[in-house]
Order: C-alpha cells, then structure tokens, then sequence
C-alpha cells in the first residue's frame, strides 16, 4: 500500500490542521495550568504516533479541551506537574489493558442522534468561543470549551465583553482573513488546481503574518503580543531540551495517582470513542475505525507524552473535522501535521508568534460553521421527535455545560425514548366485532418483550372487557422476559373472574387457557 499516494490531498490539509491545532495545544496547556510546551508534546505525538498507530484514515489526535479541568485540578492535588506525568503514563498503560479487553465496542452504543448533536454542539461551540478571539479580545485561552471559563467569565459574558475591547487591527485582518477563507472555497477553488493545493487558510495566516509585520508601528492597527501566537522560544539546544519534563515515578505507589490515572483513562476513551463515531460519520468514504486499535494507539500515545512532559491525548473532532473539511484522505495528513509541530516549534518560533490569534480564530469559525449548518436543525428536526428531542438536548448540554456532561444529557433523553419506544412497540392489538355476546381481541407480542414492556402490556390486559375471547399471538416471539410470564399467569386467574377466554396461539399450535405460562414457555424451543 502506498501511503504517498493521497498526498496531493493530505499535504495541504495538513497545513490548516497545524494552524488549527497550534493555538489549541497551547490553549489547552494553558487552560489546564501546565507548561504551554506540554501541549506541543501532546499535539505531536498525537499527530506522528497515534496518527501511524491509527485505524483511522482521517481523525487527528492531540490535547482535549474536554480534559482540561481534570488536568488542572490533578496538577494541584497531586503536588506537581512531575507526579501528574504518572498518572499520564499510566492512564496509557490502562487504554492499553481497555484495547486488549476489546472495550472499544462501548463506541457503537451511542445513538446517532446523539453523535449528530455532539457535532453540531461542538459546531456552535467553536463559533462561539471564537467571537472574542475574532475581535483580538483573548483574555480566555484558545481551547477553554466549558461554558464556564477559566477566567471567571461564561461564553455569553466573554463575548459582551468583547464588544467593549474591540482591537482594530485584529478585527481588520480577521476580516480579511475570513473573506480570503470564503473567497477560496466559494470561487477560487474551483478555477484550478494551484488553488486547491495551496490553501486558503495557509493565505490567510501569510498575509495576517504581513499585516501584524506592516502595521507595527501603526498606533491605530497595531497587534499587541497578547494577541498573537505564544510558542515558547528557547535560547540554545540545551534550553530546548529543558522544556520536557520527566515523570517522577516515586509517587506511583500513591493511591490518588491511580484514582487520576483511571479518570483520565476512562474520560480520554470516551472522547475518543464518541469523536471516532463522528468521525466516521463525517467521512465522505463512510469507512469504519476498528475502535480497539484505535484505544491501543491512544494508550502508546498518552504512555510516550507523559514519559517526555506531554499533556493526556485523545482524538479531537474540531482538528478531525478540519481535516476532512480541508481535503484530507488518508491518516498522512495527521502524521505530516505532527511533523509541522515539530520542525515549527524547533526552526521557526519567532515567525510563528507573528501569527494573529484573529486570523486563526477567523478559519475556526469556518469550521464550526461546516459542523453546525443551520439546516441540520430542519433535518433532525423532519425525523421526528424521537430523533430531534436527544439532538436538541445534546446540543443544548454541550453548549450550557461541557462536552461530556452534554453527550451524558442526550444519552439519558436517548435511554428515555427508547424505553417509550419499547413500552410503544411491545404489542399490537388486533379488535374484531363483537359477535355472540363476546368481543373478540387479538394481542400479537414484539420478537423481543422485556420487563420494560411490562407497564404497557398489564395496563392492555387490565382494560379489556368482560366477556372478551383474548388470543395471544407469541409466535414470533423469539425472547419472553420472566416478568411477562409472571403477568400473563396473574391474568390468566383473573381472566376467568371476568368471563375472559384465554387462545394462545404458538409455534405448537393453539392452546385454550393454558393453566401456566411459566411450565409452557420454559418448554417452548429456543427459536419460539
């Protein structure tokens, strides 16, 4: 297999995955209280390991924003970032024991209308977020996505407050950059090839390195420093070098290093799992991510991060998406990018923080826009209730609360409806006209009726009339909860208080007013 041969696409969306993924490495880093170099870590391992490692053609792995609150609080309780390293190493390690245990199956469970809200919340989020930014108002780092920030303020407060901070130069090459964004993708891609190689977004981040260059010293559009770019730039090969940082394994006998070990374990497989999901679904290949080697990747990857100072790892759906938005077709784009963290951060730190944070927030919001297109409301909304109502309660959690705790509000309302879907779907009755002197019914039973079913059916069987000739149809019945023989044997004592004939019809045949239900169905064949 070839691994060059998409490389026409993935080079180029490699590119806007690494303007993307560098102000959210260090965002996160610096919204979870580690050293903003931690965050690099994590984006380049995420991109050059996890990245081969991958069952995945198109997701991109990296530092969570979904983890930063974790980080943050583990720093403090465990007593440094060195202690925190082993927890990192070891939440790996347990991914590993979770891949093996072939847990990635727990993926599948989530409904679609869930993923679908989990993309679109996500969508708004990144819109949202991106205002503030947009506006050179960067007070919150890039990649805080809770609802509540770190620095005090909410995502509506933030945005208010940016409208009285305006920057006028930021806010002019966001402008810029954005109608260069849209320019690109609506008329010039498609007049040639050059335009499709050479992206938009790698334009915009030129000519607003340009404009922060020309305008320096300008006392209206000046870019101040807090609004660009911050890679850390080291004086020699041996300052480089000190900015990894090291576990310090003395602490992993400690039981609280275990406890964060476990959470960051189960939070980072979680994430990835849900974003593999949306992932796949956002494929235009529609191709499938063998979700067990993909928490085998991420296991390697959070082991090696932790062991050089990086941040937890999990694959992100705003670089995942940016990537297939841009062109990307197999995992060389993710793996290039993590090589374009590298070598930038090694040669070209000082160009890198001439960057404007307005430029890179304007391609942000492009991507948001892509994953939370206004019509998908009408879509979800045409497929009825029971898909619009987890859509809807998703979106709203993940953009009032946190990523997780919004995917967690529409998996309950999830449950819920399919549970009112079951007690719906458990039977059907068939009613015949009343004839001599008696009302003929027919009840026919699901192919699979479960304690969950058990409301619906008493309260059919308690509502029929006297003098009624019931037959029970099970015979595509394939599975009888205990609990529904149980009623059914109840009933069958009232029934005859009631003058109420009992048929039960079965692969065996008809039998009158079985006297129970329990010997008759613990006797039927399996395949009943």
């Amino acid at each position: 297999m070839n691994i060059f041969k998409n490389i026409k696409s993935d080079f180029p969306a490699s590119i806007v995955v690494f303007f993307v993924a560098l102000p959210l490495c260090l965002g996160i880093a610096l919204a979870s209280g580690a050293p903003l170099f931690s965050g690099l870590i994590a984006g380049i391992i995420g991109g050059i390991v996890v990245g081969a490692m991958s069952g995945s053609q198109i997701g991109v792995s990296g530092p969570a924003a979904g983890l930063a609150a974790i980080v943050l609080t583990a720093i403090g309780a465990l007593g440094g970032y060195e202690n925190f390293l082993v927890a990192v190493v070891l939440g790996g390690v347990i991914q590993l024991v979770f891949g093996f245990l072939k847990a990635g199956i727990i993926g599948y469970y989530f409904p679609s209308s869930v993923i679908k809200g989990m993309l679109t919340g996500i969508g708004i989020i990144i819109i949202l977020k991106q205002i503030p930014h947009f506006f050179g108002y960067d007070s919150d780092p890039e990649g805080d996505f809770a609802f509540f920030q770190v620095d005090g303020e909410n995502t509506f407060s933030e945005i208010f407050n940016s409208l009285s901070f305006i920057s006028p130069g930021a806010t002019m090459i966001a402008v810029i950059g954005l109608a260069i964004l849209l320019l690109w993708d609506k008329v010039l891609s498609k007049k040639g090839k050059i335009f499709k190689i050479i992206q938009g977004p790698l334009v915009a981040v030129a000519v607003g390195i340009l404009f922060y260059v020309f305008t320096s010293s300008s006392e209206t559009f000046s870019i101040s420093q807090d609004h660009l770019v911050s890679v850390p730039i080291p004086d020699s090969f041996s300052s480089f070098i000190g900015q990894f940082s090291f576990p310090n394994f003395s602490a992993i006998t400690r039981m609280d290093v275990w406890v964060t070990a476990f959470t960051i374990a189960l939070v980072a497989s979680l994430e990835t799992l849900l974003c593999v999901e949306a992932t796949d679904k956002l494929d235009p290949e529609k191709r499938v991510t063998p979700t067990n080697k993909e928490l085998l990747a991420q296991g390697t990857g959070n082991i090696i991060s932790g062991m050089i100072g990086g941040l937890p790892i999990t694959q992100v759906i705003v670089r995942s998406s940016a990537n297939i938005q841009s062109g990307g077709k197999s995992k060389m784009s993710a793996i290039i990018h993590g090589f374009l963290l590298l070598i930038s951060v090694i040669l070209i730190p000082r160009l890198l923080n001439m960057i404007p944070l307005s430029v890179l927030a304007s391609i942000l919001l492009i991507v948001g826009y892509k994953l939370a297109k206004p019509g998908l409301f009408k879509k979800m909304y045409l497929m009825g209730w029971k898909q619009f109502v987890p859509f809807t309660v998703t979106v709203l959690g993940i953009v009032f609360t946190d990523l997780l705790i919004g995917i967690g509000l529409g998996l309950m309302v999830g449950i819920v409806v399919i549970l009112i879907k079951s007690y719906q779907n458990s039977h059907f009755l068939h009613i015949e006209d009343k004839s001599n002197g008696k009302h003929k019914i027919k009840m026919t039973l699901a192919e699979e009726v479960t304690f969950f079913n058990k409301g619906a059916i008493l309260k059919e069987l308690d509502q029929l009339p006297e003098n009624t000739d019931l037959t029970l149809d099970v015979r595509k019945t394939r599975y009888l909860d205990n609990d529904i023989i149980e009623i059914l044997q109840d009933f069958s004592e009232k029934a005859k208080n009631r003058n109420i004939d009992i048929h039960l019809i079965s692969e065996r045949g008809v039998v009158e007013n079985p006297d129970s239900y329990i010997q008759f169905f613990q006797l039927r064949p399996k395949t009943a």
